[in-house]
């Protein structure tokens, strides 16, 4: 007596598949919580496939590799050029105040804040993340300022940046208590009148010279 087998049915694979909703921003949303704590060099495909609960060749089919996730993560979770930016318009007189606020800010956002640890923590490393942390925090700042048509060139606004961003560092990621003991606005006040000497120095005396 012969029997005729059966095929056996396969198992599909488990987790999201390319056409579920939300699967792109769960990749995202793993991305950055894991480039926040590890670092770009730190962070494999696999683990936030995991943590996204994903195939890894999901994240292949959506941003082709890690390089292009990490570019998305930082331009399509952030609008720090856009917020940087907007702190410079307006009369120079309170830019420092605003511009300090704005910048600090965006490191105690919910959505910015892991986005702009990751960048720091992954400059260490990555070229490649150096280079967007450039960009996002320095470049655009040094840009945008004198770009607005009342921040005069020179270096001011490298400086302010610069100011700016080893306060936040030292504050967010070092957690220097002498800073983190501070609220935001006490460190506002402490900031702005610094970083609006930087984006708009006196005027020499006729003759003189500020230093």
């Amino acid at each position: 007596m012969t029997t005729t087998s059966r095929p056996v049915a396969r198992k599909r694979p488990s987790g999201r598949r390319a056409g579920d909703s939300g699967t792109r921003d769960a990749i995202l949303d793993a991305a950055r919580a894991l480039f926040a704590e590890h670092g770009y060099e730190g962070t494999s495909v696999r683990a936030i496939a995991a943590g996204a609960e994903v195939d890894p060749a999901l994240i292949r089919h959506f941003f082709q590799d890690k390089q292009s996730l990490f570019a998305v993560t930082v331009a399509d979770r952030t609008e720090i050029a856009d917020r940087l930016s907007d702190a410079l318009s307006g009369d120079p007189c309170g830019s420092g105040r605003r511009v300090a606020d704005a910048y600090l800010r965006l490191w105690e956002d919910e959505e910015t804040g892991p986005i702009l640890l990751a960048l720091v923590r992954s400059a260490m490393t990555s070229d490649h993340a150096a280079g967007f942390l450039r960009e996002v925090l320095a470049t655009r700042l040094q840009h945008d300022a004198p770009a607005s048509g009342s921040v005069p060139q020179g270096p001011g606004a490298a400086l302010a940046a610069s100011h700016l961003f080893g306060t936040a560092v030292a504050r967010h990621l070092l957690r220097l208590p002498g800073l983190t003991q501070l609220s935001h606005d006490e460190l506002v006040d402490v900031l702005a009148p610094t970083v609006e000497r930087y984006l708009y120095p006196p005027s020499p005396p006729e003759g003189g010279s500020t230093l």
